[in-house]
């Protein structure tokens, strides 16, 4: 099939989910299969042709309690499917050990239907209501029932509520359409069924009100008011919704703004009705103090904007997908709305999809919000930011838009008078939106990251397992998003403890996968700030394979090289402007270390990255080992050992003096560690030889007493234990056996007994490796004893399993088995994933 039939081929494909789902080919029906293959259909298709990994399908599929044949009943599912689309099975596509399903322009009845939706709100946006009707009718005509009919897995439970929702809020749009053409009677009717079929959706009762007031059914109109308030105070205790009352009260008043349009009437205009929009989201009930400080300072600015010597005040909240800029900015705009009575207005700007909304459409919906009809609404954005600046001339109103891209987007929707306000929330930071206050928002602190933990999880379960919830917090990065995701995972989960939460969390290989919820992924947020360019993503993926807590401009820029169109200052503050990159000091640079497994990832599905991001961790180490060579030679002058070390491409650092070269050393002690210890793990000799190297200088400037910060810091004791147990593996027990008993001496001295006990652990594994399985026996007793009380459960069993494999290697095969099967029973109370290994050494 040549490459034109095969995109034929691809367009002639056709797939539904709103309703049973089905497939075509052209207008040939595809055999659907059973409803697990229906189930790993859907959920291939609505994730927009992006891959999801096995383990995703499985829970989509099957839930947490999965058949252990789960994984083997994927790939058959696929593989039917697979064939089933035929001359297409290329659509199918196997990667990174997941599955992406790849559709055509208009090949999902969904995406139909919201591109559909889209041209309806543009056309509503320049004035054609008549248009716009028809174009929404065309899109809810695509739902067939209910979606995913039939369709198994907590995935398709999760996905048909929402599509269920998505139609009940296109087809409020599509009434209110209706009441722009005139359509009353009509309205009436279907406004009638739907308010007795969903009781407690305010919008359709506020709807059901406009349509029988313009009936003149005025009486009618109240009545319906009067029930919807009994029954919200009956069932919910509240009241109605401000926009409710405020058109109760209109109605009461006989306001004019309400009648039919010119479009109807066939008269001329009415003037713009004083409508006082209040378009705010719905703050979240359980947010937390978070940032009172942040809080204070917005409200601060959007106040002085409503004061006697108002001055037009635009707020700019910045910072990372996930750290909760709506979340605040609703608050803020909540708690500051009393200084608006004039009313608020709300957009959603998109700014990290792929197509962000048009500030033409974005006006015209602000203007029709202010009381004008579509007929008042000129057609061209200039004459639309005039007509809105002179609507809010006198007003004070708060404008909040949300998920702005850049300044450009945000300019025309500015009031142009003071006394109103303005929050942005973006990724990016908005230094070029004039005269704009920037807020850096960053992640939770610990205390305030625990008080929404709890609010989710309840006081119980985390008062009962403290260190695990702080351990939970630390995998979330302390990121508001990732927070409530696992919060919600386990509050959904009466059977899991937090600890349970807390190991599925620990690894990081699965961390990501583990972080979702619901709509709710960690993932799918970062994803969509990943809008680089492929100098800045290329950038951004090598920043992130250094292990180092964080890097100095000097390293950042040699770790990124100089093979590069842009300078790398200018490559590394693009990314600070985006929030994927944080500045924690002048001059030092660092990812989030959720953003940095993210950055990973997209390194791992990549052969050429993956070379290229080796080079990266070379270059790095070859700055840092050049530079800790010249602080050795200007600390020990005439020392001949910076000659045996290995060579080095890099000049390092022109550092001059002696104190200048151990300010340097204290300053990096961390990041050098880390990348020494990383470095282990490569299977390049000469990056093995360096990473030894830069420690032994390291290690021998601090016994030399040539800085006495670093020769006391704990630092140096957690690097040498990384650094020998990375060596383990690496098939180099000796080396491996050195640098853990020098670790374990720094820890001994210190008093630290939870690191003596876990290095004890490390040399017995070593000596294990080194086939010294008496030695291994008397590290392993020695880490058990040290550990006891101070090192946990599953430490200990660990170690039990160590002990165990000791003792079967000097015979005593008796009190081998009696460790394993200690080391068992914990792992399986604790449902660890240690417990397999345990359970073929018992075999």
């Amino acid at each position: 099939m040549t490459g034109e039939a095969e995109r034929a081929g691809r367009r002639r494909l056709r797939f539904a989910v709103l309703g049973p789902v089905r497939a075509w080919r052209g207008d040939e029906p595809l055999n659907t299969g059973a409803p697990q293959q229906r189930a790993l259909r859907a959920a291939l298709l609505l994730r927009g042709g992006r891959t999801a990994t096995a383990p995703e399908l499985v829970d989509a599929l099957w839930g947490e309690d999965h058949p252990r044949a789960a994984p083997a009943a994927l790939r058959t599912y696929a593989a039917r499917l697979r064939k089933m689309l035929g001359p297409d099975a290329d659509a199918l596509v196997s990667e990174s050990s997941g599955y992406a399903l790849q559709v055509g322009p208009g090949g999902l009845d969904i995406d139909a239907a919201e591109r559909l939706a889209a041209e309806a709100d543009t056309a509503r946006g320049s004035g054609n209501p008549a248009r716009a009707r028809g174009l929404m009718n065309d899109a809810l005509a695509l739902w067939h029932g209910e979606p995913l009919a039939e369709v198994p897995g907590p995935y398709a439970q999760a996905q048909r509520a929402r599509l269920a929702e998505r139609r009940l809020s296109l087809l409020e749009t599509r009434l209110a359409l209706d009441l722009d053409v005139g359509a009353r009677a009509e309205s009436v009717s279907e406004l009638t069924a739907l308010t007795a079929a969903y009781p407690l959706r305010e919008l359709l009762r506020e709807l059901l009100m406009l349509a029988l007031y313009r009936s003149d059914r005025r009486s009618e109109a109240l009545a319906v008011y009067a029930d919807t308030r009994r029954l919200l105070a009956d069932e919910l205790g509240v009241d109605p919704r401000p926009e409710l009352t405020e058109l109760r009260q209109r109605i009461l008043d006989g306001d004019a703004g309400l009648g039919v349009s010119s479009t109807t009437a066939g008269g001329a205009p009415p003037g713009p009705a004083f409508i006082r929009p209040a378009q705010l989201p719905a703050s979240v009930s359980d947010f937390t103090g978070r940032a009172a400080a942040a809080v204070d300072e917005l409200g601060s600015h959007i106040a002085a904007a409503a004061g006697e010597r108002g001055h037009g005040a635009v707020v700019a909240v910045a910072g990372i997908g996930g750290v909760g800029k709506t979340t605040l900015a609703v608050h803020a705009a909540h708690t500051g709305r009393r200084h608006f009575p004039d009313g608020q207005l709300y957009a959603d700007l998109q700014g990290a999809a792929t197509s962000p909304a048009a500030p033409e459409a974005v006006l015209g919906s602000f203007l029709r919000a202010l009381g004008l009809h579509d007929s008042e609404i000129p057609d061209g954005l200039p004459e639309r930011v005039a007509r809105y600046r002179s609507v809010l001339a006198d007003r004070r109103v708060l404008v909040l838009l949300d998920n702005a891209r850049d300044a450009s987007q945000v300019h025309p929707l500015l009031p142009g008078n003071a006394g109103c306000a303005t929050l942005v929330t973006s990724r990016n930071r908005m230094i070029d939106l004039a005269c704009a206050h920037v807020v850096d928002l960053g992640v939770m602190p610990p205390p305030e990251a625990l008080e929404l933990f709890t609010a989710i999880v309840g006081a119980e379960r985390t008062a009962a397992e403290p260190d695990a919830a702080m351990a939970v917090l630390s995998a979330c990065g302390f990121l508001p998003l990732a927070i409530r995701i696992a919060a919600a995972r386990l509050a959904s989960r009466r059977s899991w403890s937090v600890s349970v939460l807390a190991r599925k969390l620990g690894d990081e290989r699965r961390r990501l996968d583990e972080l979702h919820a619901g709509d709710l992924a960690v993932t799918a947020t970062f994803e969509l700030g990943y809008a680089l360019t492929p100098e800045q993503a290329r950038a951004f993926r090598h920043l992130s394979v250094a292990d180092a807590p964080d890097l100095s401009s000097s390293a950042a820029e040699a770790l990124l090289g100089t093979r590069t169109a842009t300078p790398a200052g200018e490559l590394l503050k693009a990314l600070v402007d985006t929030s994927l990159l944080e500045t924690p000091a002048p001059g030092r640079y660092r990812l989030h270390d959720l953003v940095r497994l993210y950055a990973r990832t997209r390194i791992d599905s990549d052969e050429q990255a993956q070379r290229e991001a080796d080079a990266a961790t070379s270059r790095l180490l070859d700055f840092y080992l050049a530079t800790a060579a010249r602080v050795y030679a200007l600390a020990r002058p005439g020392d001949r050992l910076v000659h045996h070390l290995a060579p080095t491409h890099h000049p390092g650092l022109p550092l001059r003096t002696q104190s200048e070269a151990v300010d340097w050393l204290f300053t990096e002690a961390r990041c050098l560690l880390a990348t020494a210890a990383q470095a282990c793990h490569s299977a390049d000799p000469t990056a093995l030889r360096r990473a030894v190297d830069l420690l032994l200088v390291s290690k021998d400037l601090a016994e030399s007493g040539a800085h006495a910060r670093l020769g006391s810091s704990l630092r140096l004791g957690n690097g040498l234990y990384a650094l020998g147990r990375a060596l383990i593996p690496a098939g180099r027990p000796e080396e491996a056996i050195s640098r853990l008993t020098d670790s374990l001496e720094i820890f001994a001295t210190a008093r630290q007994r939870l690191w003596e006990g876990m290095a004890h652990h490390r040399l017995a594994e070593a000596h294990l490796a080194a086939r010294c399985p008496a030695e291994a026996a008397h590290q392993a007793e020695r880490a058990l004893s040290l550990l006891n009380g101070v090192g946990g459960d599953w430490r200990r069993a660990n170690t039990l399993t160590v002990l165990g494999r000791a003792l079967d290697g000097v015979g005593e095969r008796r009190r081998a088995r009696a460790c394993w099967q200690e080391a068992l029973s914990v792992h399986e109370r604790l449902e660890s994933a240690e417990q397999a290994e345990v359970r073929h050494l018992l075999e």
